[in-house]
């Protein structure tokens, strides 16, 4: 299976000098986690509900008064519609991310054309989650907290 058979089409993007407050309002009224951040149509940072979480929140940082710029993560891990779903799992753990952008070649330009979760995936891929099981069993390491948790809730 191909990414582009899984990704969301319909990236809510946002631009780096949003406040992080304003970013929020959009997350929250779309129902997302994410949100990519574009300067000029190019993909510079990656805002998630951890991020605000780590980044604003538990320091008690004013959210009306920060920009995305300077709390987004960076730089973006991003992937292309045609690689394949283990090859994409595979990056997210060797990055612990759980979230990845979908950029695709257009006319020497890469476009933002979707965006891929591990949730998304685990979802759509339960024998996938028992394969990251294996997978990390075979490292003999732990997976990362976020990940045991969608690893752990998607199995039934």
């Amino acid at each position: 299976m191909k990414i582009r058979d899984l990704m969301i089409r319909e990236v809510i993007t946002v631009d780096s000098d949003y406040t992080v407050k304003h970013t929020a309002e959009i997350m929250n009224r779309c129902g997302i986690g994410c949100v990519v951040i574009l300067e000029n149509k190019r993909v510079t940072g990656i805002l998630t509900e951890r991020d605000i979480l780590k980044r604003i929140v538990a320091v008690a940082r004013d959210p009306k008064e920060t920009f995305v710029r300077e709390i987004m993560s960076k730089p973006v891990i991003v992937v292309g519609p045609d690689v394949t779903l283990e090859d994409t799992v595979r990056l997210m753990f060797k990055h612990k991310i759980k979230k990845l952008p979908v950029m695709e070649r257009h006319l020497g330009k890469e476009e933002l054309v979707g965006l891929v979760t591990l949730t998304d995936i685990a979802r759509m891929q339960t024998d996938l989650i028992e394969k990251l099981r294996k997978l990390f069993s075979q490292e003999r390491e732990a997976p990362p907290k976020s990940m045991e948790k969608v690893m752990n809730y998607y199995i039934v």
